[in-house]
């Protein structure tokens, strides 16, 4: 057996009405009292930003408050972050949001006490320093950046997404209040939702894996297969909003302490160049990478195919495969994804730069089947042409 380290230093707060408790768990935890609230405009449009930063401030906390993120995080929108937190003399980063507001605010508390730029840590140029405290409270049950010791962000100037990862990065504490999910809208609640699941499938399928994240991830596949229909039909179904912000938090455990592999790469890619949702990047690809890695690991993709339900216990391996790639076909559809060549910007002459990018990102090697630039483009002209094989 194969030696593993599993190591989550982040105090997890779970439940309806969390949020509220936040003075309180700041007191015990004592991170300072002069606090960057970051966060993103939509996320302030919907409400939910400013009965945390009066109650906060009602406790006698001192809050500053960054909005300027964009759907893909830009390294110049970290730097700006970075910028107001010395001005403000900010002593930790509070991050409200989904994906984008939690790797800014991350990468502003790890920018704002050291300087340099999020592309020196990102390429190896500057050792990581001790980091302001982070509290993130997502709002989307998607990223799972709430538990991870990762922020993707994008550099501008190349296009390319930059996974700055240490365990630094993970925050202090996580507020998950699935009250806050409520205002999602159903496009975002199935775009996260499927990036959630990539999480965890990736997490429990990657050569990197392990006992413990298998077992999160397995737990993470089951709910989000079953309630993520159910809350992209019913935004109000109390039940499966619960489920899938646990789902999320679930597949984050899984992939934060192993890694996440070729449908991100792609998906990143597409971010970078396009500014496509990562969550819908996700979606048009995964259905595409699991066929191509399902090829030569069979029993482990007949093994995840069972654990969300798709096929029985008794299907044999080829089987249980087919029924993988048709169910998530299927799923997908039912969100209303939109295909790779219905998405906005997406050309055919981009492919080589897409194929470029998606190599290049650290977790390629981390995909159960070695990838070549020739399979990148296998899988890309498949999911652009919508072929599959389901064998």
């Amino acid at each position: 057996m194969e030696a593993y380290s599993y190591y989550c230093s982040t105090r997890i707060e779970f439940g309806e009405g969390k949020a509220k408790q936040l003075p309180e768990m700041l007191n015990f935890l004592n991170p300072g009292s002069n606090l960057l609230l970051v966060s993103d405009p939509g996320v302030i449009r919907a409400g939910l930003i400013a009965p945390i930063q009066q109650t906060l401030e009602g406790a006698g906390f001192k809050v500053t408050l960054f909005d300027a993120i964009a759907q893909n995080p830009r390294d110049t929108d970290c730097l700006a972050g970075a910028q107001l937190f010395r001005e403000s003399r900010a002593e930790a980063v509070i991050a409200v949001g989904g994906g984008s507001a939690m790797d800014t605010g991350k990468t502003i508390a790890l920018c704002g006490p050291n300087g340099g730029t999020p592309s020196d840590y990102a390429d190896h140029l500057r050792p990581y320093a001790q980091t302001a405290p982070i509290i993130c409270v997502p709002t989307t049950a998607g990223t799972g950046s709430e538990v991870t010791r990762s922020a993707v962000i994008t550099e501008q100037t190349t296009h390319r997404k930059m996974t700055l990862k240490h365990s630094l990065l993970r925050p202090i504490l996580s507020v998950l209040d699935p009250l806050l999910t409520y205002s999602m809208p159903a496009s975002i609640t199935a775009a996260t939702g499927v990036d959630a699941l990539v999480h965890a499938i990736e997490g429990y399928t990657c050569n990197v894996t392990n006992p413990i994240s298998q077992a999160l991830g397995a737990s993470a596949m089951r709910k989000i297969v079953s309630s993520l229909p159910e809350v992209y039909q019913d935004g109000a179904n109390r039940e499966a909003r619960k489920e899938m912000l646990e789902g999320s938090l679930l597949a984050g455990l899984c992939f934060g302490s192993a890694d996440v592999a070729a449908v991100h790469c792609l998906a990143e890619a597409l971010g970078g160049l396009y500014d496509t949702p990562h969550g819908v990047a996700n979606a048009v690809f995964l259905p595409f990478v699991l066929s191509f890695n399902a090829e030569e690991n069979k029993e482990i993709h007949s093994r995840v195919s069972k654990i969300m339900g798709f096929a029985a216990e008794t299907d044999e391996e080829d089987e249980a495969v087919s029924k993988l790639i048709s169910g998530i076909q299927k799923l997908v559809r039912s969100l209303d994804i939109p295909y790779l060549q219905d998405l906005p910007g997406i050309k055919e002459e981009d492919f080589p730069r897409i194929v470029e990018l998606a190599f290049s990102n650290g977790s390629t090697q981390s995909n159960v089947r070695p990838l070549s630039r020739n399979d990148y483009l296998e899988i890309l002209k498949n999911a652009y042409f919508c072929k599959v094989s389901q064998s």
